[in-house]
C-alpha cells in the first residue's frame, strides 16, 4: 500500500497532469458557454409547431407504408414517383430505428436527447488523449530522470514497480475519467433543463448512452496501457508519441493509399482506426470496392460491417502484447 500511495502521489504531483486538467476543464467550460450561448428554451408555440411537424411526418411515412402495400397488392397502379421497394416493410414507420420527434423540428435550441452522444464522442476523444499521453509521460519521465532506478533502491522488486505504477496510472484514470464525464454530462442535461430541451429520454436512450460511456472508459484505459507501455519499451515519452506520429503516417496514411491503388480487397480492415472505431461505436459500415468488379448481373451488396466484438479483441490484443513485452523488457534490462 505505502508503494501505492508514493505513485498515487506522484501522479497527482505531476505538472503535466495537472495542465492537462487545466485544459480539459477550459475545454468544458468554452463547449458549456457556447452551448449555453447559442440555445434558447422552446415557447409553447414552438412547441406546438414543432410537434406538428413531427406528426405529419409520421402520417406521410404511414401513407407511404400504406401504399406501397396497396400497390402490391394490386389495388392501386404505381405512379412515376411512387418507391416501391421489394419489401414494403423497407418503409414501415413500425420498424424504423428512430422516427421523427418534436425536437428534429426546433431550431435554435440545444436538445439534449439529441446532442448527449456527440458532446459525450468528444469527450472520450479527449479523455483518450489524456489517458496516453498520461501513460506515456508518467514511466517516460523516471525512465529518462533516474527515477525508477531510486525507486528500486528502495523497493527492488522490478515487477512490483513497474506493476505499481500501471495500476495506479489505470486506477487514477478510471476514477477521474468517470467523474469528469458525470460532471460534464449533468451540465448539458442541466442545459437542456434550462434554457434548451430535454427530448426523449426513454430506457433505451440511457442503455445505449451508457454503453458508450462504457466502451469510451475502456477505451481511454487500453490508450493509458498503450502509451505507458510503449514509453516503457523505448524508455522515453517521445518513444510514444514518435510510435503513434509513425504508425499513422507511415500505415493509416501511406499503407492506405497504396492498398487502395492495388484494389486490395477490404483495405480498412487492417487499420487499428476501423476496429476503434468499430468498438466504441459498437458497429462500422465499409464499402469494399472489389465486390463489385467484373461481371456481375443484378444487385451487388460491396457492404461489410465490423462489431464490437473484433474491436474490442484487437484493442485488447494490442495492449496485452504491448504491455507483456514492456514487462518483460523491464525486467531484464539496464536501467542505468
Amino acid at each position: 500500500m505505502n508503494l501505492v500511495r508514493a505513485e498515487l502521489e506522484r501522479l497527482t504531483a505531476r505538472r503535466f497532469v495537472q495542465l492537462m486538467v487545466v485544459l480539459l476543464l477550459v475545454a468544458f467550460a468554452v463547449t458549456a458557454g457556447t452551448t449555453l450561448a447559442g440555445s434558447h428554451q422552446p415557447s409553447a408555440e414552438e412547441l406546438s409547431r414543432a410537434r406538428a411537424q413531427a406528426a405529419e411526418q409520421i402520417a406521410q411515412l404511414e401513407a407511404a407504408h400504406d401504399r406501397c402495400l396497396a400497390i402490391k397488392a394490386g389495388t392501386v397502379e404505381p405512379q412515376e414517383h411512387d418507391y416501391v421497394p421489394k419489401d414494403c416493410a423497407e418503409v414501415d414507420p413500425g420498424r424504423m430505428e428512430r422516427l421523427p420527434t418534436t425536437s428534429d423540428y426546433l431550431s435554435g435550441v440545444f436538445v439534449f436527447a439529441t446532442e448527449a452522444k456527440p458532446l459525450l464522442y468528444f469527450l472520450i476523444a479527449f479523455l483518450v488523449l489524456f489517458g496516453f499521453l498520461v501513460g506515456a509521460s508518467y514511466i517516460g519521465a523516471d525512465l529518462n530522470s533516474g527515477g525508477v532506478v531510486n525507486l528500486l533502491l528502495w523497493r527492488p522488486r522490478r515487477w512490483a514497480v513497474l506493476g505499481a505504477k500501471l495500476g495506479t496510472l489505470l486506477a487514477g484514470l478510471l476514477v477521474f475519467s468517470a467523474v469528469a464525464s458525470a460532471a460534464y454530462l449533468t451540465v448539458f442535461w442541466l442545459i437542456g433543463q434550462t434554457v434548451g430541451y430535454p427530448g426523449p429520454m426513454d430506457g433505451s436512450f440511457w442503455a445505449s448512452l451508457g454503453a458508450q460511456h462504457g466502451r469510451g472508459m475502456a477505451l481511454v484505459l487500453i490508450a493509458a496501457a498503450v502509451g505507458f507501455a510503449i514509453a516503457t519499451l523505448g524508455r522515453h515519452t517521445a518513444a510514444a508519441l514518435g510510435t503513434v506520429a509513425a504508425y499513422l503516417v507511415v500505415w493509416e496514411l501511406g499503407a492506405r493509399l497504396v492498398l487502395q491503388i492495388l484494389d486490395a480487397a477490404r483495405p480498412d480492415q487492417w487499420m487499428l482506426s476501423s476496429y476503434l472505431g468499430a468498438w466504441l461505436s459498437g458497429e462500422v459500415e465499409f464499402w469494399d470496392r472489389s465486390a463489385c468488379q467484373g461481371d456481375i448481373s443484378g444487385f451487388c451488396e460491396g457492404l461489410y460491417t465490423l462489431t464490437w466484438r473484433p474491436g474490442l479483441a484487437v484493442l485488447l490484443g494490442l495492449a496485452v502484447v504491448l504491455v507483456g513485452a514492456a514487462f518483460a523488457a523491464f525486467r531484464r534490462r539496464d536501467l542505468i
